[in-house]
């Protein structure tokens, strides 16, 4: 069980350390151009970098605390906080009609969830 939860974590922290270092050092109209940028739209800048300042701390609370020992309970915390993100974006990218984001948004939110019950348990 040990092995499926580091591996959950470390995928969760590639997925969202990227996204999210995507979005602080792009522009919302970088953004926006690409294929799957379409939500951006309906943000400000400010929240654009805020979103990815959220996925990059989210992506270092999943691993790191566990990881060092140190208040490891930020782990699992870490992980609630990226089922809701993915809750928001599931919503966010419905509400445009791009659903074909939709089963990432899942997996992803499955994974965080799958995180956050075994890491809270253990």
């Amino acid at each position: 069980m040990n092995i499926a939860l580091w591996i959950a974590q470390a995928l969760l922290a590639a997925v969202y350390l990227g996204s999210g270092v995507t979005k602080l050092v792009r522009s919302r109209e970088q953004i926006t151009a690409s294929d799957s940028g379409n939500w951006a739209r309906d943000f400000s800048d400010g929240a654009v970098k805020g979103i990815g300042a959220v996925e990059v701390l989210g992506a270092i609370g999943v691993v790191l605390p566990w990881a060092l020992g140190i208040a490891p309970v930020l782990t699992p915390i870490a992980a609630v906080g990226l089922v809701i993100v993915q809750v928001v974006a599931t919503r966010v990218h419905l509400k445009i009609n791009e659903t074909k984001t939709l089963p990432v948004n899942v997996v992803l939110l499955l994974l965080a969830a799958f995180v956050a019950i075994g890491r809270f348990a253990g």
